[in-house]
Order: structure tokens, then C-alpha cells, then sequence
């Protein structure tokens, strides 16, 4: 069975950082792939980051995120990280880790971890 755990929310000052970690259990073999989302207060659903294995674990993020956040993983492949530096407001939100076969195609979901940023 599949589990995917994150950890490492918390509440932060505008610019600050955090460090979110994923570990995805229960995979065969590490060809998978990895994303990040958040949900914002009342929105829907973001992708924010992503990386896999077949794509050589190129990292690829939204626009928002570029130049800020920083996917990484463990050498294993099994914890994965989402670095956000210089937090914004907008960043705020309950941030999910994702994992699938393949970038788009994510079965498997944690349980979100809560992120706030605040002046």
C-alpha cells in the first residue's frame, strides 16, 4: 500500500522560510513522480512544483513559485523536499504532497500540512 506523509508546516513572517518533507512508502521502485500543491483559504487546488523519475528528476514549478521554492529529495528517493524561501501572504495554505506514475497522474495524497505567512 501507498503512503504519502508530509510534515514541516508552520507559521512564518513574510520573507522567512520553510522546509516541507514528502515520504512516499509503498512504491515497487522509485519510478514515480512527486508534486506539490497548495490550497489557499477558500480556493482550489494548486500545483506548485514536481519532479520524477522519468523525466530524470527535472524540477519543474509554477511561476509563483519560481526562483523561491526548491525541490530536493533524499539520495534513497524516498523523502522528498519543498524549500520556500521569502514567503509571501499569498503563499499561505494547506500544502499537499502528491505522488503517481507520472507528473499529472497522482493517485496518491498526504494529508496536507498547514503553512501561514504573517507580517
Amino acid at each position: 500500500e501507498v503512503q504519502v506523509v508530509e510534515s514541516g508546516g508552520g507559521s512564518v513572517q513574510i520573507g522567512g522560510s520553510l522546509k516541507l518533507s514528502c515520504t512516499a512508502s509503498g512504491f515497487t521502485s522509485d519510478d514515480y513522480a512527486i508534486a506539490w500543491f497548495r490550497q489557499a483559504p477558500g480556493g482550489e487546488r494548486e500545483g506548485i512544483a514536481c519532479t520524477s523519475h522519468a523525466d530524470d528528476y527535472s524540477t519543474f514549478y509554477v511561476e509563483s513559485a519560481e526562483g523561491r521554492f526548491t525541490i530536493s529529495s533524499d539520495t534513497a528517493k524516498t523523502t522528498f523536499y519543498l524549500q520556500m524561501n521569502s514567503l509571501k501572504p499569498e503563499d499561505k495554505g494547506v500544502y499537499y504532497c502528491a505522488a503517481g506514475e507520472y507528473i499529472g497522474a497522482y493517485n496518491y495524497w498526504g494529508q496536507g500540512t498547514q503553512v501561514t505567512v504573517s507580517s
